[in-house]
């Protein structure tokens, strides 16, 4: 059997995918199973945290079995997941002791507003180069630990562990031999100092959370453990860990200062490498922990945009206009505008660079006139509003316009979807072969780890283009559109006043 081959685990916010990988890139087998959202209240989101599980080990033995029908042996597995979800769990079962509290989940919004009062988001910003917001791990963890009867407590006593989702399915697939996360992840808990590259005392102090809940922090190409033998009926070494949004800017071989990526899954998130330099952000965007390879740091400038697949999936699943995102290319083409429509789903507030946990979503410009053909495209146009909004934070704090901006993700499948992008953003727009990129990302990271990669600086020439979406939009056209965009956001940030 051929055993140059990386099983990729790709846990997502709405599906878990194991997709498995040669050393050129080339996915021979894949598997995926959606999972259940939780809506507990208003702006309350959560999973079960063996949901999560089961699904894992699920499309795991599915993309194994596949595997070995072809006479495939997969090497190592590398792991990419949703980040800053939090979970906490008993150290002695490994049972969580409530469900994960997923990112985009706001319930912590007036923490964080409480802690803006007394002027801590300067202090947080310097330390982790994020915002205060409810979207991070560290007030997800601490209402975990005051709501949850006695977690406190047993916090203190050493009893429980807390991790994001790498940290939760490192821990089950070892057998809680290995309680680890790596830098890319603990970058997004608010308790990491991105410069030190260490837990921070000061933030947990801040936010009352006891050291002993943490995990160890590797780098991502690191030795992360084995398998548990009967998961997979042997052994299968872990050699590495990235974010998913870290992991994606890999797998789209973004790994020179100045290479940017957007990837469109649930919600977009665009990362630009900047290097060595944890750059700040005049322009309330993230600086983050690009990778860390050989204990050396690079970092990047990150713009989020909480919804974006899951626009699509609410008028898939709530208003069910739709009965599969494929039927939204054919709808947008059918009409020649968006008849004055927009749509600004901020179904869980505003990420970047509004960063307003209360705002709530919005349709403007009905008239009887109004169909499925114009809501949906006002949806898929409100994700390149949102990309727009986010290239000219960056562009601003960079004083620099990218050449070519690289794209991935479910949505990425809708030519129609990227010829708007780049006519919206003026400029070209790249779709590579493998548009899943965060799984192959992953990939990579173990490939290195395990030999079967040399280093990080080869992928560069494994990366294929598929299809290059030239700007030919009209400028007179596109500055009406991005106009009601405006009038639209800022209808949306009053209304909640």
């Amino acid at each position: 059997m051929s055993r140059r081959h990386i099983l990729a685990i790709d846990q997502g916010t709405t599906s878990s995918r194991a997709m498995i990988f040669d050393q050129n890139g080339h996915c021979v087998a894949v598997a995926q199973q959606e999972f259940r959202q939780i809506y507990p209240q208003d702006g309350w989101v959560e999973h079960d945290p063996e949901d999560i599980w089961r699904s894992v080990l699920k499309v795991c033995r599915q993309a194994i079995q596949q595997a070995s029908e072809a006479g495939i042996q997969v090497a190592g597995i590398g792991i990419t997941n949703q980040r800053e979800t939090t979970l906490v769990w008993d150290r002695q079962t490994g049972k969580p002791i409530y469900n994960a509290i997923v990112w985009q989940d706001r319930r912590t919004a007036d923490h964080c507003n409480e802690l803006k009062k007394t002027q801590k988001e300067e202090q947080v910003s310097e330390l982790t180069g994020l915002l205060l917001d409810p979207y991070f791990s560290a007030t997800k963890l601490a209402w975990i630990l005051d709501n949850v009867d006695g977690a406190r407590a047993r916090a203190q006593k050493g009893e429980l562990a807390f991790g994001t989702v790498d940290s939760f399915l490192l821990w089950r697939l070892t057998g809680g031999a290995v309680h680890a996360t790596d830098a890319t992840n603990a970058s997004r808990t608010m308790l990491f100092n991105i410069h030190t590259q260490q837990w921070d005392k000061s933030l947990l102090d801040m936010f009352s959370i006891p050291q002993s809940l943490l995990p160890e922090v590797k780098d991502c190409i690191a030795d992360f453990g084995s398998t548990e033998a009967p998961l997979f009926d042997r052994p299968i070494p872990i050699g590495g860990v990235a974010g998913d949004q870290q992991a994606a800017a890999i797998g789209q071989a973004c790994i020179e200062p100045g290479m940017i990526k957007s990837t469109y899954g649930t919600g977009c998130f665009i990362l630009l490498n900047t290097g060595e330099n944890a750059f700040r952000s005049q322009n309330r965007l993230l600086t983050t922990v690009a990778y860390r390879v050989a204990g050396q740091t690079s970092y990047a400038i990150e713009g989020s945009i909480f919804v974006a697949g899951a626009a699509i999936q609410w008028i898939r699943d709530g208003l069910k206009l739709i009965e599969s995102a494929e039927q939204t290319e054919p709808l947008a083409q059918s009409i020649e505008s968006n008849k004055g429509v927009y749509l600004v789903p901020a179904f869980t507030g505003l990420g970047a660079p509004h960063w307003d946990p209360h705002a709530r979503g919005a349709m403007f410009g009905l008239t009887r006139d109004t169909g499925i053909a114009e809501i949906v495209r006002a949806t898929l146009e409100s994700v390149g509003y949102q990309t727009h909004d986010l290239m000219e934070a960056m562009e601003r704090d960079s004083e620099a316009r990218p050449n070519t901006l690289r794209v991935d993700g479910g949505m990425v499948a809708n030519n129609w979807f990227l010829q708007f992008l780049a006519d919206l953003l003026d400029v070209p727009v790249e779709r590579p072969q493998v548009a899943e990129t965060t799984a192959l990302g992953a990939a990579y990271l173990a490939g290195v780890q395990l030999g079967i990669i040399d280093s990080l600086a080869d992928i560069g020439s494994l990366w294929k283009k598929e299809a290059l979406f030239t700007p030919a939009g009209n400028q007179s056209e596109r500055n009406v559109l991005l106009q009601g965009w405006e009038k639209a956001i800022a209808k949306v940030l009053e209304s909640k006043d």
